[in-house]
């Protein structure tokens, strides 16, 4: 059996990431996906952008699906390089820029958080805030 995120430590992962957006006074949308990808949580803040709901999933979707941080493929994904058109595959929910990481328990991959709504070292911040925290809880 594959092992997943529940919908407790999503929460927690969920709320640890508002707290972050808090900080900087950024509204996201931050979602919580289980290790295949699929969605457990997900919270818009209030007047976070409408795009980032879905936005928020796909860099979430992503970082299950590949088991890295998305900002990772950014630079393998340029014209020219190795993966150029990724971000095009998959029914489009590849996400090749910052904003999702995969949370990972006993060196596998449980689940994934994804956060849209700033510039993406905004979104990067405030997922990282999250993984934190996801790390520290057990």
């Amino acid at each position: 059996m594959i092992p997943s995120i529940t919908l407790e430590t999503a929460k927690e992962v969920i709320d640890a990431a508002e707290e972050a957006a808090k900080a900087i006074d950024n509204p996201m949308v931050i979602t919580v996906v289980n290790s295949e990808g699929n969605l457990v949580a997900q919270r818009r803040m209030d007047d976070a952008w409408l795009a980032s709901v879905n936005i928020s999933r796909n860099k979430a979707y992503t970082s299950a699906a590949l088991d890295m941080p998305t900002h990772e493929l950014e630079e393998a994904t340029k014209p020219g390089e190795s993966l150029w058109g990724l971000q095009t595959t998959d029914d489009n929910q590849l996400v090749v820029f910052g904003g999702g990481y995969p949370l990972i328990r006993d060196g596998k991959v449980i689940g994934a958080i994804g956060v849209s709504g700033g510039a993406v070292e905004q979104d990067r911040t405030v997922a990282e805030a999250s993984v934190e925290a996801f790390e520290e809880s057990h």
